[in-house]
């Protein structure tokens, strides 16, 4: 058996990390998540070391010039990254769960190769909302942002659904439910064995 690492990437606001945590609550510990870094503030409720490694920013450039990130980014003015050492010596039988940014799932899916003691397949999904006008309203019913920084995620938004097609499987928006079928039957699929049909 071989351990994967499942990106899930796509726009703020379509529902990333509502199908993350339900991942995460039906499978662990078969399948347990990634806590990447960030520079931002922890949103309430949110605890470091469980959402994110919360850094601050001179914190977060130190481990730049040490090179320990595979992966980092700067989105809305904060910094964001994956450390190689959330990746190494990751036990088989147990695969690993990233919500990511697109730009991050692709320097990731280029680059994880190159990581010593990793032994991770790659497989990515992106989340594709059905129109910008969609991802508004969800972005407002959300209630985390104010205008002026959903307008800022809405222009990300619109380049990030250009590059879609990078992935290896991309799943149009429906409902809540639906959304969390597919992905989830994405999952089931990695662990199939031999032989075995397709799971849909």
């Amino acid at each position: 058996m071989v351990g994967y690492l499942l990106l899930i990437s796509g726009p703020a606001g379509v529902g990333k990390t509502t199908i993350c945590d339900r991942l995460l609550h039906e499978f662990y510990p078969k399948l347990v998540r990634v806590v990447t870094a960030t520079s931002r503030k922890p949103r309430p409720g949110e605890k470091n070391g469980t959402d994110y490694l919360f850094l601050s920013k001179s914190e977060f450039i130190e481990r730049i010039n040490d090179q320990r990130f595979i992966e980092h980014e700067i989105i809305h003015g904060n910094y964001y990254g994956t450390l190689k050492q959330s990746l190494i010596n990751i036990d088989k039988e147990v695969n690993l769960l990233m919500n990511i940014d697109v730009n991050g799932a692709e320097s990731i899916q280029s680059r994880i190769s190159s990581i010593e003691n990793c032994n991770l397949k790659c497989r990515s999904i992106f989340i594709r909302p059905n129109s910008i006008e969609q991802l508004k309203q969800r972005l407002k019913h959300r209630g985390t942002d104010d205008s002026q920084e959903i307008e800022k995620r809405l222009d990300t938004a619109f380049e990030e659904i250009k590059v879609a097609d990078r992935f290896d499987v991309i799943i149009d928006t429906s409902t809540k439910e639906q959304d969390y079928s597919l992905v989830k039957a994405q999952y089931l699929n990695l662990n199939q064995k031999p032989g075995e049909e397709p799971l849909n």
